[in-house]
């Protein structure tokens, strides 16, 4: 691929929970299209060296940061590092998150604390401190993107479709779907974009158990009107565009990559 067809090249990233599933596939996407890529971690530091080392291998540039997203000195920590690295900012993709389940009588208020520690209040974290670099650096006639900045946060198709025994995730789902929109209407003006992917059922490690059987993928897939289980690639391809300047006039959207979960299948033979 040629330095002209690369959408990412001469960018800087900082990709959270990067060391395994959709984040590890983001950093590569990226990596591939020319950015360079902060990969973040918070326990799998050698996954993410060992992804450093895979994006090297293939010519790209990236760095392992280490830090937990909901501890704010460690993510103010996080940005230094990747300055330092850099020299500069144009893209974050918060993507980091976890899952605490439980029946909501018996889920524990660490269990409701910690989901939303990462999963709502890291975003927060992350994109203030992003923001803060974006505004510092400003819009430059020659730079490597027409924005000053793009901020992709990770939802779910459950900021829209409730979930039982999630009451936590699709609390703090829901919470990232509106902060994106009032994000993006605060900044837009000054050329930063704010966006969002909701990605639906993904084959990674966090949701094995959905898809690690023949039987249990056939129960999934009657949730997926296109008929397949979704790859990290899936939604990596939607944040390569959401962070190039291909999609300079999106603002403040919601890009569901789900195979058609969000459209109700089970009406599709007339309810």
């Amino acid at each position: 691929m040629t330095e002209a067809h690369r959408p990412l090249h001469g960018q800087k990233a900082i990709v959270t929970g990067a060391s395994s599933g959709i984040g590890a596939g983001i950093a590569r996407a990226f990596a591939r299209a020319g950015a360079a890529v902060g990969i973040n971690y918070r326990s799998g530091r050698d996954a993410a060296e060992a992804l450093v080392e895979e994006i090297a291998r293939e010519g790209g540039e990236a760095v392992a940061l280490g830090a937990d997203v909901s501890d704010e000195a460690q993510v103010q920590a996080m940005f230094r590092a990747a300055l330092g690295a850099f020299g500069r900012l144009d893209i974050l993709v918060a993507n980091s998150g976890i899952q605490q389940d439980a029946p909501f009588a018996e889920m524990t208020t660490a269990q409701w604390r910690r989901v939303i520690d990462v999963n709502l209040t890291g975003q927060f974290l992350c994109a203030r401190e992003a923001v803060r670099t974006f505004l510092a650096q400003g819009v430059t006639p020659d730079g490597p993107s027409r924005a000053a900045g793009k901020i992709v946060c990770m939802s779910s198709v459950h900021d829209v479709i409730p979930w039982a025994g999630h009451a936590n995730y699709a609390a703090s789902k829901g919470g990232v779907a509106l902060l994106v929109k009032t994000l993006a209407q605060e900044l837009a003006e000054r050329r930063i974009r704010v966006n969002a992917i909701s990605p639906g059922a993904i084959r990674t490690p966090i949701n094995r158990e959905a898809w690690a059987t023949p039987e249990a993928e056939a129960k999934l897939l009657a949730l997926i009107p296109y008929g397949r289980v979704g790859e990290p690639e899936d939604v990596a391809a939607a944040a390569v565009w959401l962070a190039s300047d291909a999609s300079d006039y999106v603002v403040g959207a919601t890009l569901y990559v789900d195979g058609g979960m969000t459209l109700y299948p089970a009406f599709r033979d007339n309810g």
